[in-house]
Protein backbone atom coordinates (compact mmCIF):
# COMPACT_ATOMS: atom_id res chain seq x y z
CA UNK A 1 0.00 0.00 0.00
CA UNK A 2 1.01 3.58 -0.63
CA UNK A 3 -0.31 6.99 0.28
CA UNK A 4 0.38 8.21 -3.30
CA UNK A 5 -2.49 10.29 -4.72
CA UNK A 6 -2.69 10.78 -8.47
CA UNK A 7 -4.87 13.48 -10.04
CA UNK A 8 -7.32 11.50 -12.12
CA UNK A 9 -9.97 13.86 -13.41
CA UNK A 10 -12.69 16.39 -12.83
CA UNK A 11 -16.43 15.79 -12.73
CA UNK A 12 -18.85 18.57 -13.62
CA UNK A 13 -22.55 18.76 -12.66
CA UNK A 14 -25.04 19.04 -15.51
CA UNK A 15 -28.75 18.75 -16.20
CA UNK A 16 -27.88 16.13 -18.90
CA UNK A 17 -24.42 14.59 -18.51
CA UNK A 18 -24.15 13.14 -22.01
CA UNK A 19 -25.29 16.32 -23.77
CA UNK A 20 -22.65 18.36 -21.94
CA UNK A 21 -19.98 15.71 -22.61
CA UNK A 22 -20.88 15.92 -26.32
CA UNK A 23 -20.32 19.70 -26.27
CA UNK A 24 -16.86 19.30 -24.74
CA UNK A 25 -16.05 16.45 -27.14
CA UNK A 26 -16.95 18.72 -30.04
CA UNK A 27 -14.71 21.59 -28.92
CA UNK A 28 -11.73 19.39 -27.93
CA UNK A 29 -11.88 16.73 -30.64
CA UNK A 30 -12.56 14.12 -27.97
CA UNK A 31 -15.11 11.34 -27.72
CA UNK A 32 -18.21 11.43 -25.49
CA UNK A 33 -19.49 8.23 -23.90
CA UNK A 34 -22.10 7.48 -21.27
CA UNK A 35 -25.71 8.31 -20.53
CA UNK A 36 -27.73 11.36 -19.51
CA UNK A 37 -26.93 10.44 -15.88
CA UNK A 38 -23.15 9.87 -16.10
CA UNK A 39 -20.84 10.55 -19.02
CA UNK A 40 -17.27 11.40 -19.88
CA UNK A 41 -15.35 13.03 -22.68
CA UNK A 42 -11.90 11.66 -23.40
CA UNK A 43 -9.32 13.01 -25.76
CA UNK A 44 -5.61 13.09 -26.42
CA UNK A 45 -4.92 15.39 -23.45
CA UNK A 46 -7.21 14.11 -20.72
CA UNK A 47 -10.77 13.46 -19.71
CA UNK A 48 -13.66 15.18 -17.93
CA UNK A 49 -16.57 13.43 -16.23
CA UNK A 50 -20.13 14.73 -16.09
CA UNK A 51 -22.90 13.81 -13.67
CA UNK A 52 -26.57 14.65 -13.94
CA UNK A 53 -28.10 16.51 -11.00
CA UNK A 54 -31.83 17.10 -10.65
CA UNK A 55 -31.61 20.58 -9.18
CA UNK A 56 -28.88 21.94 -11.43
CA UNK A 57 -28.73 25.74 -11.48
CA UNK A 58 -26.14 27.41 -13.72
CA UNK A 59 -23.57 29.62 -12.01
CA UNK A 60 -23.55 33.38 -12.50
CA UNK A 61 -20.13 34.79 -13.38
CA UNK A 62 -19.01 37.08 -12.09
CA UNK A 63 -21.45 37.17 -9.23
CA UNK A 64 -22.49 35.60 -6.01
CA UNK A 65 -26.17 34.71 -6.47
CA UNK A 66 -25.13 31.26 -7.73
CA UNK A 67 -21.33 31.33 -7.50
CA UNK A 68 -18.99 29.62 -9.90
CA UNK A 69 -17.48 26.63 -8.12
CA UNK A 70 -14.92 25.76 -10.76
CA UNK A 71 -13.96 26.63 -14.27
CA UNK A 72 -12.02 24.74 -16.90
CA UNK A 73 -9.02 26.20 -18.72
CA UNK A 74 -8.15 25.14 -22.25
CA UNK A 75 -4.79 25.99 -23.80
CA UNK A 76 -5.10 27.29 -27.37
CA UNK A 77 -2.71 28.60 -30.01
CA UNK A 78 -5.13 31.06 -31.61
CA UNK A 79 -7.75 32.77 -29.42
CA UNK A 80 -9.85 33.97 -32.35
CA UNK A 81 -9.98 30.61 -34.16
CA UNK A 82 -10.67 28.66 -30.98
CA UNK A 83 -13.29 31.24 -29.99
CA UNK A 84 -15.12 30.74 -33.26
CA UNK A 85 -15.02 26.97 -32.75
CA UNK A 86 -16.56 27.07 -29.26
CA UNK A 87 -19.21 29.60 -30.30
CA UNK A 88 -20.17 27.37 -33.24
CA UNK A 89 -20.49 24.46 -30.79
CA UNK A 90 -22.93 26.38 -28.58
CA UNK A 91 -20.80 28.34 -26.10
CA UNK A 92 -21.50 31.96 -25.16
CA UNK A 93 -18.85 34.66 -24.83
CA UNK A 94 -19.32 36.24 -21.39
CA UNK A 95 -19.42 40.01 -20.94
CA UNK A 96 -16.82 40.26 -18.16
CA UNK A 97 -13.32 39.61 -19.59
CA UNK A 98 -10.63 40.31 -16.97
CA UNK A 99 -7.65 39.00 -18.99
CA UNK A 100 -8.49 39.56 -22.65
CA UNK A 101 -4.83 39.99 -23.60
CA UNK A 102 -4.31 36.21 -23.21
CA UNK A 103 -7.65 34.67 -22.20
CA UNK A 104 -11.34 34.77 -23.05
CA UNK A 105 -14.10 33.50 -20.77
CA UNK A 106 -17.08 31.62 -22.22
CA UNK A 107 -20.02 29.70 -20.79
CA UNK A 108 -20.80 26.18 -21.94
CA UNK A 109 -24.39 25.40 -22.99
CA UNK A 110 -25.51 24.90 -19.36
CA UNK A 111 -23.72 27.99 -18.01
CA UNK A 112 -20.38 26.74 -16.63
CA UNK A 113 -17.64 29.33 -17.28
CA UNK A 114 -14.53 28.09 -19.05
CA UNK A 115 -11.46 29.84 -20.41
CA UNK A 116 -9.60 29.65 -23.67
CA UNK A 117 -6.10 30.83 -22.90
CA UNK A 118 -2.70 31.17 -24.50
CA UNK A 119 -1.12 30.67 -21.06
CA UNK A 120 -0.02 27.12 -20.29
CA UNK A 121 -0.14 25.63 -16.80
CA UNK A 122 3.51 26.44 -16.06
CA UNK A 123 2.91 30.12 -16.82
CA UNK A 124 -0.08 30.19 -14.49
CA UNK A 125 1.93 28.60 -11.67
CA UNK A 126 4.89 30.91 -12.33
CA UNK A 127 2.73 34.05 -12.19
CA UNK A 128 4.65 36.23 -9.69
CA UNK A 129 1.61 37.52 -7.79
CA UNK A 130 -0.17 34.17 -7.77
CA UNK A 131 -3.32 35.73 -9.21
CA UNK A 132 -5.29 33.85 -11.85
CA UNK A 133 -8.60 35.37 -12.84
CA UNK A 134 -9.41 33.15 -15.77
Amino acid sequence: MSDHIKLSGTTVNAPDALALAEFYARITGGVAIGSPHWAAVTGPNGSIGFQQVDDFRPPVWPGSAIPMQLHLDFLVDDLAAAGTRVLDAGATLLDFQPNSDHCFVYADPVGHPFCLSTWDGAQVVDNADGDHDG
